[in-house]
C-alpha cells in the first residue's frame, strides 16, 4: 500500500503543467475595492463616466474634431493653451481676452493624471507660445482617482517637463478658494480639504519660483477673510461666476505677458534652448525640481 500511495503522489506531481510551475509574474495581485456611495448626484454621473474612461481615460477624443479644425498659429501669432478641467472649460476666454489668440482646453470633472494623458494633442500638437494649466482641484475629491499630494505633484511636474521639451512657456494658475455657504456646497470643504488646496499652492508657488515659470495667483482676488470662495462669486461653491472670471482674467493677462516677454525670438528655435531668466532672477536661484 505504501508503495501504490507514493506511486500515485509521483504521478500526480508529474501531471501539474511544467508552464504553471514556472510561471513568473513581477507584480503582486490587483487589490479589490468596494465601491462607496457617492450619493444621488455624483453616483449616477460616474457611473455614466467610467465606461466611457476605461477606454479614453485622457478624454482625448472630446477636441479631437476641434483640433484637427484649427489652423496652426500665423507667423507672429502668440496663441496660448488655456488647460484645465470645468473652471477653465467653463471659462469665456472671447469675453476675457477679446482679440487674443487664446484656445480653450478645459473637460469638466478631468484630474492631473487625465490632462497629462492629452497634453500632447491638446497643447503640444497645437503649437502654442505658453500654455495655463489651472488643474488639481479634482483630485482632491477622488471621484476618479484617490491620490496623494506628491502624485499630484508630479503630474504638474510631468506636464511642465512635457512643456519644456517642446519650447512652449509654462503658466502654473493657483487652485481657487471654495466654499460650503450654499445649501448645494455643504459637502465642499468635506470633498476638498481645504489644507490639502492650500498646500498644493504652495508646492506650485515653489516650483514655478525655482523653474522660472509664471505663478497666476487668482486665491487672493478670490478669497473671503476666512480663506474661502466670496458668496457673491459662486453659486456651488467651487464655480467662479462672471464677476470671478473678470477678477481672474487680468492675473491670467499679467502672467502671460511675463512669459512671453521673458524670452526672444519665436517659441521654438533649433539648437540649444535659451534659458528661462526673468529679471531678478538668477541662473542659481532655479532647479529642475522643487525642495522640500
Amino acid at each position: 500500500m505504501k508503495t501504490a500511495l507514493l506511486g500515485l503522489a509521483a504521478c500526480l506531481s508529474v501531471a501539474v503543467p511544467a508552464a504553471a510551475q514556472d510561471h513568473y509574474q513581477s507584480s503582486p495581485p490587483r487589490r479589490t475595492v468596494v465601491e462607496k456611495d457617492w450619493g444621488p448626484w455624483l453616483g449616477p454621473y460616474r457611473a455614466k463616466l467610467v465606461p466611457s474612461l476605461m477606454q479614453d481615460f485622457g478624454e482625448r477624443y472630446l477636441y479631437a474634431a476641434a483640433n484637427s479644425a484649427l489652423p496652426p498659429p500665423r507667423p507672429g501669432e502668440r496663441r496660448v493653451v488655456f488647460l484645465g478641467d470645468s473652471i477653465t472649460d467653463l471659462w469665456d476666454l472671447s469675453k476675457s481676452f477679446p482679440g487674443k489668440p487664446y484656445v480653450n482646453r478645459g473637460i469638466g470633472s478631468q484630474v492631473t493624471a487625465q490632462m497629462l494623458l492629452r497634453f500632447h494633442q491638446d497643447v503640444v500638437a497645437l503649437h502654442p507660445a505658453a500654455v495655463v494649466i489651472l488643474a488639481g482641484v479634482n483630485d482632491l475629491q477622488g471621484v476618479l482617482q484617490q491620490e496623494t499630494e506628491q502624485q499630484i505633484e508630479a503630474n504638474y511636474e510631468a506636464m511642465a517637463d512635457l512643456a519644456d521639451r517642446h519650447r512652449i512657456r509654462v503658466v502654473f494658475a493657483s487652485l481657487l478658494p471654495i466654499n460650503n455657504y450654499t445649501d448645494n456646497a455643504r459637502d465642499m470643504l468635506k470633498e476638498r480639504d481645504p489644507a490639502r488646496l492650500r498646500a498644493l499652492n504652495a508646492w506650485l508657488k515653489a516650483f514655478c519660483r525655482k523653474r522660472g515659470y509664471a505663478f497666476a495667483d487668482y486665491f487672493p482676488a478670490l478669497a473671503d477673510e476666512r480663506g474661502l470662495l466670496q458668496r457673491d462669486l459662486t453659486r456651488d461653491g467651487i464655480h467662479p461666476l462672471a464677476a470671478g472670471y473678470a477678477r481672474m482674467a487680468p492675473i491670467a493677462a499679467a502672467a502671460i505677458d511675463r512669459v512671453l516677454a521673458a524670452f526672444s525670438g519665436p517659441a521654438r528655435r533649433s539648437g540649444r534652448r535659451r534659458p528661462r531668466r526673468f529679471p531678478g532672477s538668477s541662473p542659481s536661484s532655479r532647479s529642475r525640481s522643487p525642495g522640500a
